[in-house]
């Protein structure tokens, strides 16, 4: 099965192309341009890379959410676009799911964190039991020492990853009483 996938719900935004579990092109760019002016060229430039015909891949995969209402906006109607172009079914993928998968096979828990701003944070809570993503805690918008207080409840190793943690890193090393760390940006 040949996916295309495209994320544009944060500030780094992204294209990519799965084939069956082999990453065949991806494409992601950082930069201070809005995600209506980068998306397309992005995956314009992914098609004359690979040679890809569109009409071959299955389905398109969009990130669903949660994250920048405007990002969000674009990354759908491109996808739904192109969908109906191409005659091709659309898959929405959570967000704060996607960059948990990150950390697969991680032994502590996953607290993905994407700044929503007004000192919250959209985030959840998850581990990997048999090389399977559990949820602990469904994705959620809570300011961040309330989700804080969720970890130090818990009492168990967790590590941070997304746009959050440059944000609320020095928040995390004050207050989090359990052992933590930061997956490096990717």
């Amino acid at each position: 099965m040949k996916i295309l996938g495209l994320d544009s719900s944060g500030i780094v935004a992204s294209v990519a192309i799965v084939e069956d579990e082999n990453l065949i092109a991806e494409y992601t760019v950082n930069y201070k341009k809005t995600h209506s002016q980068t998306l397309l060229p992005m995956l314009d430039e992914l098609v004359k890379m690979t040679e890809l015909d569109l009409d071959t891949i299955d389905a398109i995969a969009v990130a669903a959410g949660p994250g920048s209402f405007t990002g969000l906006r674009i990354g759908s109607a491109t996808a739904k676009g192109l969908g109906l172009a191409l005659k091709k079914p659309l898959v929405e993928i959570p967000t704060v799911d996607a960059l948990a998968y990150n950390l697969y096979d991680s032994r502590a828990l996953i607290c993905p964190i994407m700044d929503a701003r007004r000192s919250q944070v959209y985030t959840g809570i998850y581990r990997f039991q048999e090389h399977k993503l559990v949820t602990v805690e469904a994705q959620m918008a809570v300011p961040m020492a309330e989700m804080i207080e969720k970890l130090n409840a818990r009492g168990e190793e967790v590590v941070f990853l997304g746009d959050g943690v440059p944000v609320f890193g020095k928040m995390i090393q004050e207050n989090l009483k359990v052992p933590y760390s930061f997956a490096p940006a990717m």
